[in-house]
């Protein structure tokens, strides 16, 4: 279990599931720059946060609720919280799904919902994000929840997500190793790759003059090696 003084964003899962260094530029070298897909989706959100909680129909919804998991270590604010009211407390399973709400009647199932500016990703890093803001859920209310939504602006309707063992593994497998990578302290070196190009940091980072200059660094250190010639060391270099 961590404390209260060791958590970490949450925010910080979707960075790190689509790149180590995008997490490490952002979260240990306090770098940021916006591009248009991420001003797009900073103003969704805050148009979300800043309504006020309401009713539709046997639908409660909380938007901006604080969250965290002193499990994993982790700490954040959703989206969207809908409760849906249910007629028992637990499912099938004999699990328990549903909480009691301050003034209302029956029993609540939670049920995380994220909102996306663009369109769904071929990876899982909003995936992973989502269940990460479940598992704090499920630690905080003592609940299990089996599902969320992802509602994407392009093509403006929700994506199911089905929280099963897997991502779950994967989600908590991030979270330790988001951890681990705070405890070193050290940004990963660059890699080019076909998700580059969408990346506010691609400028800051530099994936393809970086890291060309780092393989071609090594390649002459080899070679010069090979050949018996004696290499000094310059600070910074790898040892």
């Amino acid at each position: 279990m961590f404390s209260e003084d060791d958590l970490l964003p949450l925010s910080g899962l979707q960075h790190l599931a689509f790149c180590e260094r995008q997490w490490a530029l952002i979260h240990l070298e306090q770098v940021w720059a916006e591009n248009m897909l991420t001003a797009e989706g900073r103003v969704m959100h805050e148009r979300t946060h800043g309504e006020e909680t309401e009713e539709r129909g046997n639908v409660r919804i909380a938007r901006g609720l604080r969250i965290r998991s002193l499990r994993l270590g982790l700490v954040g604010m959703m989206d969207v919280v809908e409760f849906v009211c249910e007629s028992r407390e637990t499912n099938n399973f004999g699990e328990k799904t549903g909480v009691n709400l301050h003034g209302a009647n029956g029993w609540w199932r939670p049920k995380p919902v994220e909102y996306k500016r663009g369109r769904p990703k071929s990876g899982h890093c909003d995936e992973v994000q989502l269940c990460a803001q479940a598992l704090c859920l499920e630690e905080m209310l003592d609940v299990a929840i089996s599902s969320g939504s992802i509602f994407y602006g392009r093509p403006r309707r929700r994506t199911d997500v089905a929280f099963d063992v897997a991502l779950r593994c994967e989600t908590e497998a991030l979270a330790a190793r988001l951890h681990e990578l705070y405890r070193m302290g050290k940004t990963p070196p660059p890699k080019y790759s076909k998700k580059c190009p969408n990346c506010s940091l691609i400028e800051i980072c530099k994936p393809k003059i970086m890291g060309s200059r780092s393989t071609s660094n090594h390649y002459v250190a080899k070679s010069l090696r090979e050949m018996g010639m004696p290499i000094l060391p310059r600070s910074g270099d790898d040892k």
